[in-house]
């Protein structure tokens, strides 16, 4: 369920929206005249966003790339370069 708060909340009791953003690592929504304003969240939220907002991009990216080119890769495939890139990234970190 999301938690909607008016605006003046945040000034009024930023400590309560403070913990409430940190402990449900659940965004805040605030409200104006009753119409959506804002949204607050903690760093925590905000970077798991981020994360998926990153992985959507590159998964859209390799969708228009595979429909452009028609190629395919099989899961055999799609693992050992996987493996390949981590093994060389840890070869590179030593």
């Amino acid at each position: 369920m999301p938690h909607i708060r008016p605006v003046s909340d945040l000034r009024n009791n930023f400590a309560d929206i403070s913990r409430t953003v940190r402990e449900s690592n659940e965004p805040v929504f605030l409200t104006k005249n009753g119409y959506g304003d804002m949204v607050v969240m903690s760093i925590k939220a905000y970077e798991r966003h981020q994360f998926d907002s990153e992985i959507y991009l590159k998964l859209k990216e390799a969708e228009l790339e595979a429909k452009a080119t028609g190629k395919r890769l099989t899961h055999n495939e799609v693992f050992t370069n996987l493996r390949r890139k981590i093994q060389k990234k840890d070869e590179e970190d030593v």
